[in-house]
């Protein structure tokens, strides 16, 4: 169980990788900001989800229950604000597929950074995420 969270987290991050990677070269952190997605929400859930990782891991070398229980609790408010991103990403990425696509109306228009996600990136980045806290979350009740 251990080591299965492990991997989920560490595939989560891949794809939350790649979705910062996205966000800061399309402009997510420039001036003036186009984002819904404010640096510090961002920025939090990656800081957060990164302490955990890092906690997770050396628990895998201590074994101590308290370090699990830390991972998980860490875990908790990083999904709120993942959470947050999903609920402020899905009802603008509708508005941009519902408002026309054409390339000449999406550089006329300021498109927020986040738009250029991959769907497949996002569903599967919050598939792993939520396998993670599952797996935290047994792991912790068995340590």
């Amino acid at each position: 169980m251990d080591i299965a969270a492990l991997i989920a987290w560490l595939l989560t991050a891949v794809g939350g990788f790649v979705m910062l990677g996205m966000w800061i070269a399309k402009g997510g952190t420039r001036q003036p900001r186009t984002s819904k997605f404010p640096p510090g929400l961002i920025f939090g859930h990656f800081a957060l989800a990164a302490a955990g990782l890092v906690v997770w891991i050396i628990y895998l070398f201590a074994d101590s229950a308290a370090l699990a229980w830390v991972a998980f609790i860490l875990l908790l408010p990083t999904a709120v604000l993942g959470f947050t991103m999903l609920a402020r990403w899905i009802p603008a990425r509708q508005a941009a597929t519902v408002g026309g696509g054409s390339e000449a109306a999406t550089t006329a228009q300021h498109v927020p950074a986040e738009q250029n996600f991959p769907v497949a990136v996002v569903g599967g980045h919050g598939l792993f995420a939520v396998a993670t806290v599952v797996l935290v979350l047994l792991a912790a009740l068995q340590a």
